[in-house]
């Protein structure tokens, strides 16, 4: 009998040593202190079946100054920023709103100004959402301070990573280390994509107060659990221009304001928006031309195109 236990034990042993040994190829080797003193942003690269910690060699970052037209939105980012780097009670941020209002480009502004002061940023696509306790563990014995960044952030029913993100934000056991800070940008204030039907369980009381359905509460649950919620809209005309103006500059067009003026309008006519990215994709236009001795007014956008896309990543 002896014999027998003795035998299954080690057996046990052995599948256990498997165990770990797959566990630590699946995440990948930890980083040292080294690694995080040396670069500014990162990414969670699990493309090759494990996960691992990669530093972005050439991050764009971005000037917050040359945020235009968000100015309130701006400062409470900066202060809860500020908390964070002192180690006092923050939150963690969710930035919604139009595409191209400089979302993504507030985060990476963010790292370009924080840098020195050992702030550092951890890009993670919504599909490695699941590996997110992973990360954590990661960060979590550094010294450095990190802006865990999932951009475009959203969610359809049944997402795995949709659970994943709850739990980290709020409602587990195992919170986040004082050294991870959460920051998603979304089109959607809401993150879950809604429909009517999740409305359809909502009914009175007998006091005739209204009770949203448990489906649509679900739904509002993820953008609840962050704590500093800023939205970015489209700007009016006063704005775009400014913008345009401001690059131009930058770019160093030597042109009569007139005349980019009247283009930059009719290049924001054609794809639909006044944001900052249709502010910097008519300068790059501009420039482009410029620089090959072109002529005439911008070309149309691409057949269906909208000037959408997404912000910038760090990357």
């Amino acid at each position: 009998m002896s014999f027998r236990f003795s035998r299954l034990a080690d057996q046990l042993e052995r599948v256990l040593a498997l165990a770990e040994r797959a566990l630590r190829a699946r995440v990948g080797p930890r980083p040292d202190a080294d690694f995080f003193a040396a670069h500014p942003a990162f990414r969670w690269d699990a493309r090759r079946g494990a996960g691992r910690l990669r530093a972005i060699a050439s991050p764009q970052l971005f000037d917050l100054e040359e945020l235009v037209g968000v100015d309130a939105v701006r400062d409470r980012l900066i202060a809860n920023t500020e908390q964070f780097l002192a180690g006092l009670p923050c939150n963690h941020v969710l930035l919604f709103g139009e595409r191209g209002t400089g979302k993504s480009s507030a985060v990476r502004g963010l790292v370009a100004r924080y840098a020195e002061r050992g702030l550092r940023a951890v890009e993670l696509h919504r599909a490695d959402l699941l590996d997110l306790p992973d990360v954590i563990e990661q960060l979590a014995p550094a010294r450095q301070r990190f802006l865990l960044f999932c951009d475009d952030l959203s969610f359809d029913a049944g997402d795995a990573g949709y659970r994943e993100l709850k739990a980290a934000l709020e409602g587990s056991l195992a919170a986040p280390p004082e050294n991870v800070c959460i920051v998603a940008t979304s089109n959607r204030r809401h993150l879950v994509a809604e429909r009517a039907s999740d409305n359809l369980g909502a009914g009175l009381d007998d006091a005739g107060d209204l009770h949203p359905s448990e489906t649509a509460d679900e739904r509002l649950a993820l953008a609840d659990r962050f704590g500093l919620v800023l939205g970015f809209y489209g700007f009016d005309q006063a704005t775009y221009l400014e913008v345009v103006r401001q690059q131009a500059a930058r770019a160093g067009l030597d042109r009569p304001w007139e005349e980019l003026r009247a283009e930059s309008l009719r290049w924001a006519a054609r794809r639909a928006s006044r944001s900052g990215r249709t502010a910097r994709q008519f300068v790059d236009d501009c420039a482009g031309r410029a620089a090959l001795g072109a002529s005439g007014s911008p070309s149309d956008p691409p057949p269906g195109g909208s000037g959408g896309g997404t912000d910038r990543p760090i990357a």
